[in-house]
């Protein structure tokens, strides 16, 4: 395995950062590494929005359920899916953005996700913490507004980034065996790799909080797809032209 391998394999969200600054030239650097991710049809449907501010900061993270490190941390980023902007070269081509479109959503969801996570793994190269969050889009509508964003425009979510100021363990992942299917979808030893995977997590979590939580995967998945959850980002979507057809 090579240092690349190395660096993917030791993945770590980090909530917790130091005074540290990251220049501006470099969080240029780390945003230039995510436009070059794969792109389909060079749709390039990135858009990101630094925010500096503090008050803005801080009203994001009380939509994202209190998370202080959005506002402590030295960068943070909002990723927005962006049919705006090829509507408008389209434009200048002579055509009429057809708006509403569902591949027009998944292509660009797909191309921010892709771009983030080259960014994730260019600023981790250079010793930096990440931590995605994905909670903005508890109430993704305020966020709109706080940021200007116009039809056509959505965020996805949020990502912390500075320099670490805790060291926590890798989250075990579901064994590779369960991920990776030879020639056709099967899922007969599934329900067996995820019971040993459960104990794997409560395992974790008993040592990560000296404890205090007795958790496993099936338990949150339980809480996450057992319920209906954000259940408001479809006519979100819908008013901002992403209507799903």
């Amino acid at each position: 395995m090579n240092d690349v391998f190395t660096l993917l394999r030791s993945h770590r969200s980090i909530r917790k950062f130091t005074d540290e600054a990251v220049d501006d030239d470099t969080v240029a650097a780390i945003v230039a590494c995510g436009t070059s991710a794969a792109t389909s049809s060079n749709l390039q449907a990135t858009t990101v929005i630094r925010v500096r501010d503090r008050d803005t900061r801080a009203e994001i993270a009380r939509i994202a359920g209190g998370q202080q490190h959005i506002v402590d941390c030295p960068v943070f980023l909002v990723w927005c899916a962006d049919v705006r902007r090829p509507g408008t070269a389209a434009a200048l081509a002579g055509a009429t953005l057809v708006s509403g479109m569902t591949e027009q959503f998944i292509i660009a969801t797909v191309d921010v996700a892709l771009a983030a996570q080259n960014a994730v793994v260019a600023a981790e190269s250079l010793g930096l913490g990440i931590c995605y969050i994905g909670a903005i889009r508890n109430d993704p509508q305020p966020v709109s507004e706080l940021l200007d964003l116009p039809e056509h425009v959505y965020p996805v979510f949020g990502l912390c980034i500075g320099h670490p100021a805790q060291d926590p363990d890798v989250k075990p992942r579901l064994p590779i065996e369960v991920v990776l299917k030879e020639e056709r979808y099967s899922d007969d030893s599934d329900e067996f790799a995820i019971k040993n995977y459960d104990e794997t997590m409560r395992d974790y979590y008993r040592t990560r909080t000296g404890g205090t939580k007795n958790s496993c995967w099936s338990d949150e998945m339980a809480g996450l797809v057992g319920s209906e959850r954000r259940a408001h980002m479809r006519r979100f979507l819908a008013d901002r032209g992403f209507e799903m057809r």
